[in-house]
């Protein structure tokens, strides 16, 4: 199998996301409903795995999004600045009322047979007025770049950010970027731009969806991702175990058929025993071959984050040119950890992960 052509040029960035930042307010195991204080995580699908990559894994990451110039900005750039994550900024002025905003996240993590609850303020936000033309591509990428990344909630989050996502992945490919993309398909987000609802709203959803793809190597998704997201036809996902990856492979050859253009799909395969007990594993397909990592039993702090932690470690391995096997057990290992703090953002070093990754233990480090 001949591997992903990553640039091995020297470029300024390793890759770049773009997507929507956003402040996560979390009251920790209590319920929203009855918190009196909360910790403050800046996050955003397509920011956490440039953010992972950066304070992780050692690369040079970028973020292409919008900034609004108030205080809650400021605290979003702070924390930027202090994951080494380079900020490629679309300036809003808020009017001192309305906005345009920095979208709010609220979560608890839930605990044992209380699940987690997530509800979001994502009113006037100022990552949703985001289209073609606002990011000047040419400068991004004047230095170089290896990766591209953005996400499916991104492009659903206003009426143009979808084709802000593939000019960004079109100018990428120009300066021989790889591209991917994770499907993330949200059908109450596509009802939002969609007035008339129902099946024409996830119709609209499949067709940016599938404008998107046509341009990725490499993507991330479940077989429900698949199915919803870009309406190829598979196997009953409600009668799978989570943990059986042949839903998963099953849908190979119909993604293939419709996107020859894609080298590689991805994804994380979780069972939800409990709020902090789940069994993970993860599946790669690249080039006609079949990985599977082995499942591990995690003892979950936080879940919010793992899939992007799965992502990060994936193609930290893909642009270092490691063989395929072993980078998806970076991504499984990456995200494994990443379930064991709080925040969307790693607090793993990178030997963590690759000792985990090998087959390393839980036992006291001395």
């Amino acid at each position: 199998m001949a591997p992903l052509p990553v640039s091995t040029k020297p470029c300024e960035l390793d890759l770049l996301s773009l997507g929507a930042l956003v402040n996560r307010l979390d009251p920790g195991q209590v319920p929203f409903r009855a918190a009196r204080s909360l910790e403050v995580h800046v996050s955003g699908g397509e920011y956490n795995v440039a953010a992972n990559l950066a304070s992780c894994f050692g690369l040079s990451t970028g973020i292409a999004t919008a900034m609004v110039d108030n205080g809650v900005g400021e605290l979003i750039e702070r924390q930027v600045r202090e994951r080494g994550v380079r900020p490629f900024y679309k300036r809003f002025e808020h009017d001192g009322v309305r906005g345009p905003n920095m979208a709010t996240v609220y979560s608890d993590r839930g605990h044992g047979v209380r699940p987690p609850v997530v509800f979001y303020n994502r009113a006037n936000e100022a990552a949703a007025l985001l289209k073609p033309g606002d990011i000047d591509w040419k400068q991004v990428f004047a230095g170089g770049c290896r990766w591209f990344h953005s996400g499916g909630i991104f492009a659903a989050i206003g009426p143009h950010t979808a084709d802000l996502i593939v000019e960004g992945m079109q100018a990428a490919k120009q300066a021989g970027a790889i591209t991917s993309f994770d499907l993330n398909y949200r059908a109450k987000l596509w009802k939002t731009l969609n007035p008339a609802g129902g099946a024409d709203a996830e119709a609209h959803g499949r067709e940016l969806m599938k404008k998107i793809v046509a341009n990725t190597d490499v993507l991330v998704g479940n077989e429900e991702d698949l199915q919803k997201g870009l309406g190829l036809e598979g196997q009953n996902v409600e009668s799978k175990s989570k943990l059986d990856p042949e839903a998963f492979f099953g849908m190979i050859e119909s993604v293939r058929k419709a996107y020859p253009n894609i080298r590689a799909v991805a994804t994380t395969l979780r069972e939800v025993k409990s709020t902090n007990r789940h069994s993970w594993a993860a599946v790669l397909w690249i080039d006609g071959e079949r990985h599977v990592s082995p499942t591990m039993e995690l003892d979950v702090v936080c879940r919010i984050g793992g899939g992007d932690g799965f992502a990060s470690g994936l193609i930290y391995g893909l642009i270092k040119g490691k063989p395929a096997e072993d980078a998806l057990r970076l991504g499984w290992a990456h995200g494994a950890l990443l379930t064991t703090f709080t925040g969307d953002v790693s607090q793993a070093t990178l030997s963590e992960v690759e000792a985990l990754a090998s087959g390393g233990s839980a036992r006291v480090q001395r």
